[in-house]
């Protein structure tokens, strides 16, 4: 943050930057994630859907430790492969003293970046090795699954079975001397099996994609060195530095109670409207996705701060909590946001014009939730609730702060200062061509930590040196777990190009004369249907190498398509089994009497409302191309 802000600075009033920033900021970006690798697999942090592994957890947890076990010894053998490829790389930029930078200039070596990799990734193979003896230890020792009444046998010895079966049979049907496309269509469906069953995604990706590699080409070495290529490679750039930037800002924002700040101002504006605390939190979700770009931090912030004035209101909990968890994803349209960083760095198109383009999407989705909230107060009272105008003689019994109806336009104006200035600097600073999105994120993360340390001016317990270590510490969790799914995706998409997939794919639409509508109709049902039980990146990551290549040959305008995949993929946060942000609203919620079902109840009109915006944009493409040139 800190070195790229010193470089903007430097251009900006001089006119010159700092040598070497972005290489010094790539190299280090790698590092970073293995750095991190091993304590967010020891805390759970490294994304995997686990739906079915809670199930088992909660039923069979014998055989929940077996898969478990299973899973962390997979994860083993693709960091021990990593680490096998990586330590004589560090070893030979050792040797030969590569380095980055110009002779008598600035020199930076890079054997040092590249020790940290190989060391951190062998640490990981060891953290992977530890966490499957344990699992293994709870299957032998604890108390074994009751037995089935009928047939006598352990409960869960079925799903056991299947996977190991399933294993096996993988392992004894791949050979080399099957068609490049079978092994991959192969490993395709063997991917989505392992990562519905629990395992950590990024680790099915490289694992999978390298056994893919490796008999595809019938070149164990060959396999071993892309490996490399993309453990070292796939994220060495300045641009991956925007999201564990744009992630800091985010919680900064959260820890200085700015959203908190931003619905008082609007709650305060809207209190006579009916539906208006609804229509407020629609709307202060939205500021709020403008500097965060991560909807699971609206989640977390508007389900504490929002929930509670709707309930004491008269608002029934279906729709308190719906109204959040369905606001919530407005973070992944509204730029900057993680979802189209994410986008544009697969589909190698501009971040900027993906945030520019999305702008008009972005406010049209939150337009239409808050009609949709208009609607549902006047026509379906008993969803919303038997809503009171707020008495501003008193302050609800169950509040702990001075109610936002007694705020003045002073009051208001000072709260709103804040998220001005940072909304202003970033968004105006993108659109103004003043800075990258990256810079943006270093520039904007900077100001919202200023924002922090002038607010515990007068707010002494707002952040201390724990707290602000607790916001470094979630910052590199959240980073990892979205860079290494890139990593895998990386090398995911070099076997699926190495297969001819992508090519044959495009002969077989060709073949069944499937107008591009009607290819982008199956895409959309692909992604809501994987949406339930996938979350938003991996996704992305999964399907993106599949589709792109096809819209190729259609001369597909990407930025377009990128909007209109972020809108749905994001349905898939708020359906169930997974619905990712409903378990983050439910979990943010405590120990309360709502329950999960009444979340996703509650969500689902906004469900219609983001499928309606879908298909707006798909009919009409230009919604993404008025704000595409910037301001």
């Amino acid at each position: 943050m800190f070195l790229i802000c010193a470089d903007v600075f430097s251009r900006g009033f001089y006119s010159k930057p700092l040598p070497r920033v972005p290489e010094f900021v790539g190299y280090s970006i790698v590092a970073i994630v293995f750095l991190q690798m091993a304590n967010a697999l020891r805390r759970k942090k490294l994304t995997r859907a686990d739906a079915f592994l809670e199930f088992l957890l909660i039923n069979r947890p014998v055989s929940a430790a077996i898969y478990n076990a299973i899973f962390h010894a997979l994860g083993a053998v693709a960091f021990a492969l990593i680490s096998y490829g990586l330590i004589p790389d560090a070893l030979e930029a050792y040797q030969t003293g590569e380095y980055f930078g110009q002779q008598g200039e600035l020199v930076v070596l890079v054997w040092p970046f590249r020790a940290i990799m190989a060391f951190c990734a062998t640490i990981t193979t060891i953290e992977f090795v530890i966490q499957s003896l344990d699992y293994l230890r709870k299957a032998i020792t604890d108390e074994p699954d009751h037995p089935d009444a009928k047939t006598g046998r352990p409960k869960g010895w079925l799903a056991t079975t299947a996977l190991v079966a399933f294993l096996a049979l993988g392992a004894l049907i791949l050979s080399p001397e099957l068609s490049s496309i079978v092994i991959a269509l192969m490993l395709i469906l063997a991917m989505l099996v392992l990562i519905l069953a629990g395992m950590h995604i990024g680790t099915v990706m490289i694992l999978l994609s390298f056994v893919g590699t490796w008999f595809i080409r019938d070149d164990f070495d060959r396999a071993v060195n892309l490996l490399k290529i993309a453990s070292a490679g796939a994220i060495q750039d300045q641009l991956f530095g925007v999201i564990p930037l744009f992630v800091l800002m985010g919680m900064l924002v959260n820890i200085g109670n700015i959203g908190r700040d931003t619905f008082d101002v609007c709650q305060w504006l809207l209190q006579r409207i009916l539906g208006g605390l609804g229509i407020a939190t629609v709307i202060a979700n939205a500021i709020f996705a403008a500097i965060t770009g991560v909807s699971i931090a609206s989640a977390v912030v508007f389900t504490k701060v929002s929930v509670p004035p709707m309930l004491e209101y008269g608002y029934t909990p279906r729709f308190s909590v719906g109204v959040v968890a369905g606001s919530s994803v407005l973070g992944m349209l509204i730029p900057p946001s993680l979802l189209l960083i994410v986008f544009g760095v697969i589909a190698e198109v501009s971040v900027g014009a993906l945030f520019n383009a999305a702008i008009l999407p972005g406010i049209l989705l939150s337009l239409g939730f808050c009609l949709a909230i208009l609607a549902m107060a006047r026509w379906m009272p008993d969803f919303v609730g038997r809503l009171r105008i707020p008495d501003v003689s008193r302050a609800p019994s169950s509040w702990t702060r001075k109610p936002p109806h007694s705020e003045t336009p002073m009051s208001a104006l000072i709260k709103m200062t804040p998220i001005t200035v940072l909304v202003v600097t970033v968004i105006g600073g993108i659109y103004g061509g003043v800075f990258t999105p990256t810079e943006a994120g270093a520039v904007g993360a900077l100001f919202a930590l200023v924002i922090v340390c002038i607010k515990a001016v007068f707010t002494p317990d707002l952040i201390s040196f724990r707290k602000f270590w607790k916001v470094l510490i979630d910052t590199g969790h959240v980073s990892v777990a979205i860079l290494f799914l890139i990593i895998g995706a990386n090398m995911y998409t070099r076997m699926i190009a190495l297969s001819g997939l992508p090519n044959s794919v495009i002969d077989l639409l060709i073949a069944a004369e499937l107008g591009f509508y009607s290819i982008i109709l199956v895409y959309l049902l692909i992604v809501l249907i994987m949406g339930m039980v996938l979350d938003s990146v991996s996704i992305m990551l999964i399907t993106l190498p599949l589709i792109l290549p096809t819209l190729a040959a259609f001369n597909t305008d990407l930025i377009w398509f990128g909007v209109v995949t972020i809108v749905a993929v994001e349905i898939g946060l708020l359906t169930p089994p997974l619905g990712l942000t409903v378990y983050v609203v439910k979990a943010a919620l405590g120990n309360t009497q709502i329950k999960l079902g009444e979340i996703f109840k509650g969500a689902f009109p906004f469900v219609l409302v983001m499928v309606v915006v879908t298909a707006l944009l798909v009919v009409f493409p230009a919604l993404t191309e008025i704000t595409r040139g910037g301001f």
